[in-house]
């Protein structure tokens, strides 16, 4: 396929961004068409953490360690204006009214917060914001050429062969392309109207965000806690480069609604959270908050992402279901998108383990 093709990238999150900075890079021209706002949903709202090698021994090892070697050459030459920084990172334990052994080098944390290991050096973990990280991607992509429509697709236009030739819009409107890539998160579901692909399902996460200046040094958190209750929770605490901290704990499988705009936080999910907090953090406890957010992660039935052609559909691919590393991977996989697209096949990372048909005995594919 010629470089110089029309990509229609539906979906305006980091892997739709992604998708479109490397295929510009290579001269095509994508125009991403996102319904609500660019990062608007779970890519401007996750913790935008970043692992080298925290997924050895599965089928994303390879996918992850190129992604993150992307993300530092990607914050060196587009001057990084969503804060990339390397992280220490620590796991550790807490509960809910039981004395911890603390650190006295840490006075970011409670006493009540044990330390049981650091899991992560400024080699092998490293953070973005991450709507900064979608959005400035998407702007690069702009410079590149590309086209950036906010409009809500419909259907797929085909040609008599079956092969995709554009999208149709709410409005009533065409887009005429040489091929459309499906990048809506999970809202992908969606597309499984149009196109012979597996189930995309949601799962709901809550997240704060604190105002903590200079409080907190560049480090990472992963905790175990146990609530008065008896519940154990996962929180995850993150350090930007921004003067904000970005935690999370709290997730459901609440209904994905059909406009992520409609997208609400669970009855007392924010103020369980924020009490987690404060009890495990001064600095937090000091802190506001700026902002209380809930997203839906992309998953699929057997957790590994759709990344590839659409069986048996000429000039249509996918790229989601990256639950909770599609900001680690949106940059390794939107460099595999335009190497496809563009080249027929990838040359840094081989996609046989996301190939949609890897799911025919799931309901979707025909």
């Amino acid at each position: 396929m010629s470089s110089k093709k029309r990509i229609v990238v539906c979906g305006g999150g980091a892997i739709g961004a992604a998708a479109a900075y490397y295929l510009s890079r290579r001269g095509a021209r994508p125009v991403v068409v996102e319904r609500h706002e660019v990062g608007g949903a779970a890519s401007g709202k996750s913790g935008g953490f970043l692992a080298l090698d925290w997924c050895r021994g599965t089928a994303i090892d390879r996918l992850a360690r190129r992604s993150f070697a992307l993300h530092a050459s990607l914050a060196d030459e587009l001057d990084n204006p969503w804060g990339y920084r390397r992280l220490t990172t620590f796991s550790g334990d807490a509960a809910e009214g039981r004395r911890g052994h603390g650190d006295a080098g840490r006075p970011w944390l409670s006493p009540d917060v044990t330390l049981t290991g650091q899991i992560g050096s400024p080699q092998t973990t490293a953070l973005v914001e991450p709507r900064a990280f979608t959005t400035g991607l998407m702007r690069a992509a702009e410079a590149n050429g590309a086209e950036l429509r906010h409009a809500t697709v419909t259907g797929l236009m085909r040609s008599a062969s079956g092969a995709i030739g554009g999208v149709t819009l709410e409005s009533g409107e065409t887009i005429e392309a040489d091929g459309v890539v499906i990048a809506m998160g999970p809202w992908s579901i969606l597309a499984s109207r149009w196109l012979p692909l597996p189930a995309v399902y949601g799962f709901k996460g809550h997240s704060l965000v604190f105002r903590t200046g200079d409080a907190v040094p560049a480090e990472a958190l992963f905790l175990e806690y146990e609530e008065a209750s008896g519940e154990a929770l996962t929180p995850e605490i993150f350090a930007r480069a921004d003067g904000t901290v970005w935690a999370c704990a709290v997730s459901s499988t609440a209904s994905l609604p059909v406009d992520p705009a409609d997208i609400t936080g669970d009855a007392g999910a924010h103020e369980r959270l924020e009490a987690l907090c404060r009890a495990v953090s001064p600095a937090l406890a000091d802190a506001p908050i700026v902002a209380r957010q809930a997203c839906f992660r992309p998953v699929t039935e057997d957790g590994l992402p759709l990344i590839g052609a659409v069986p048996g559909v000429a000039n249509a691919w996918v790229a989601t279901g990256h639950s909770v590393w599609g900001m680690l991977n949106a940059p390794a996989t939107g460099e595999a998108m335009a190497e496809l697209i563009v080249d027929g096949a990838t040359s840094h990372v081989p996609l046989r383990h996301f190939t949609p048909d890897r799911m025919k005995a799931f309901a979707g594919l025909r």
